[in-house]
């Protein structure tokens, strides 16, 4: 799996989102690469981000940084928790979702 980023732990946290909610990845379009976030994308990538259409939401491009599993962008979407370990994911992502999914208007 290609994992990159400026990453502080094995959870996926960044030195720009390292609360113990902070524990996703994700394996962005334009490069299959996964990130911990947009930023880590930005500084590393020589290219933008490009994102998921919602036909493509079947994807599996969620890692969860606590089980290393990979989910679907919509088992992602439908879940404030890992359905694998039950780890809780930071609900403020969701301020970010437009920048990884088209998101409905």
């Amino acid at each position: 799996m290609n994992l990159r980023g400026q990453l502080v732990d094995e959870q996926t946290r960044c030195v720009h989102y390292h609360t113990a909610k902070d524990i996703i990845a994700i394996k962005m379009k334009c490069c299959h690469t996964y990130y911990p976030c947009y930023q880590c994308h930005e500084e590393e990538a020589d290219h933008p981000i490009t994102r998921w259409t919602k036909m493509e939401w079947d994807e599996k491009a969620i890692l969860c940084g606590r089980c290393h599993e990979e989910l679907s962008i919509a088992t992602y979407l439908a879940h404030d928790t890992c359905p694998h370990c039950h780890a809780a994911w930071n609900p403020r992502c969701e301020g970010h979702y437009h920048l990884y999914f088209e998101m409905e208007e």
